[in-house]
């Protein structure tokens, strides 16, 4: 099977480019061809397969001709049109899509009569601003029913009111255009929670051809049996307010004896750096590779304190791989795969003094208990991110998409 892989990035900025990343991988190692596509970048990263790009629009750019570009990239139609003249794939898989390739390349697929299926790794489908945030940092769903302004009204896109409003302008030209519905063959959610998120919002999402498929990693098999901790806790990922990073550092400041490295970089670090000097707090900026995840199994715990509807946290993933229990918030889709006490605890999203609770206690547990939560954390991850169940999952999508659009051409 030849698959494209689609998406607005080349290179591994976020967990959505990691997972397509990892997909193209698993594909390619079970004997199938792959392509990518995405957008121009000085960054993009070199690809054993082959690279197709297009151009889209630069935020740096008050030009018209370039900002609507955002709504609807024509060069990116017309490139998916040329690669798929010569590369006939069988099915197009598309992973970031709004804001850069646009939906204008649906049609362009389907003219070709090849099916497309897409990875929901946000919620861009039926949110403007993507994360159900508004400029206050509060969850928000008022533009339920199609009631996209209010992303404007609420400033919801970073608290800027012209990026607000360009978003919400893309959201009503994109559903009359080209609804996700009408346009898609096949939908993957990576948690049950986005998809009856997205049926609850927009009727229109139910009944589709989708499958719940949470995101896989080869660590486990890579690292082996995980090591003792060290005794420190971690968060890793991106330092922004919706990460809930403050909180964490709040709880943690007022619990002696509890030490944390922070991994990453963002907006948020150099306030997060004046705000928590502690020699309990350690910044260590951003990591990756073997660097990265010698500090997550040498961790006691990974804390994910999320304050949006996070979906399917690859850090969790990671971290059950390696063997390493994980302090969640109980929102979005974090309490479909932290057990409560036993590959991990839960605590109420945003609220310190809950998430302090659950610190203390899991700075009591005895090391028993602490070794059968990590060996709980590998068990879960072998059952639901084992990366050969992934690829013959996602495969068997893939072929049961193609045959069904098949025989409805036929139709």
């Amino acid at each position: 099977m030849k698959v494209l892989l689609a998406n607005r990035f080349l290179y591994r900025k976020g967990g959505s480019e990691s997972v397509m990343y990892n997909t193209a991988d698993l594909l390619r190692g079970a004997g199938h061809e792959v392509v990518l596509f995405g957008c121009e970048d000085s960054e993009m990263q070199a690809y054993p397969s082959p690279v197709y790009t297009c151009r889209t629009w630069h935020s740096s750019s008050c030009r018209f001709w370039e900002a609507r570009k955002y709504f609807n990239n024509r060069d990116a139609a017309r490139r998916m049109d040329e690669v798929l003249s010569v590369e006939r794939p069988d099915i197009v898989h598309v992973h970031l899509l709004f804001g850069g390739l646009t939906p204008s390349i649906l049609d362009v697929i389907h003219r070709h009569g090849i099916p497309v299926v897409h990875t929901v790794h946000d919620y861009r489908m039926v949110c403007p601003a993507y994360t159900f945030r508004n400029a206050k940092g509060e969850v928000c769903e008022k533009c339920s029913g199609g009631r996209y302004f209010n992303c404007f009204l609420g400033r919801c896109s970073k608290g800027n009111p012209a990026l607000s409003l360009m978003m919400s302008l893309e959201m009503q030209y994109r559903n009359r255009k080209w609804h996700p519905a009408s346009k898609l063959d096949g939908i993957i959610y990576v948690s049950r929670f986005a998809k009856d998120k997205h049926a609850r919002i927009d009727p229109r999402f139910e009944g589709l051809n989708d499958m719940v498929l949470y995101n896989c990693s080869q660590l486990m098999s890579r690292f082996g049996d995980s090591p003792l901790d060290k005794g420190y806790y971690l968060y890793y990922g991106r330092l922004s307010s919706e990460k809930g990073i403050g909180t964490l550092l709040k709880a943690v400041k007022d619990i002696p004896g509890l030490r944390i490295k922070v991994v990453g970089k963002g907006p948020e670090e150099a306030r997060l750096k004046e705000a928590f000097r502690d020699d309990r707090i350690e910044f260590l900026g951003y990591k990756s590779g073997d660097d990265l995840y010698t500090l997550v199994q040498e961790a006691r715990f990974v804390c994910v304190p999320s304050e949006w509807y996070e979906n399917n946290p690859m850090t969790i993933v990671e971290a059950y791989c390696l063997g390493v229990p994980v302090i969640g918030a109980n929102i979005g889709g974090i309490p479909e795969i932290v057990e409560e006490g036993r590959t991990g605890f839960l605590f109420d999203s945003g609220d310190v003094s809950s998430l302090s609770r659950v610190l203390h206690a899991s700075m009591e547990i005895d090391d028993s208990r602490y070794r059968q939560m990590r060996e709980n954390c590998r068990a879960f991850a072998r059952l639901h991110f084992d990366p050969e169940t992934y690829v013959a999952r996602l495969v068997e999508f893939y072929e049961s998409t193609i045959a069904a659009c098949k025989l409805k051409q036929k139709v």
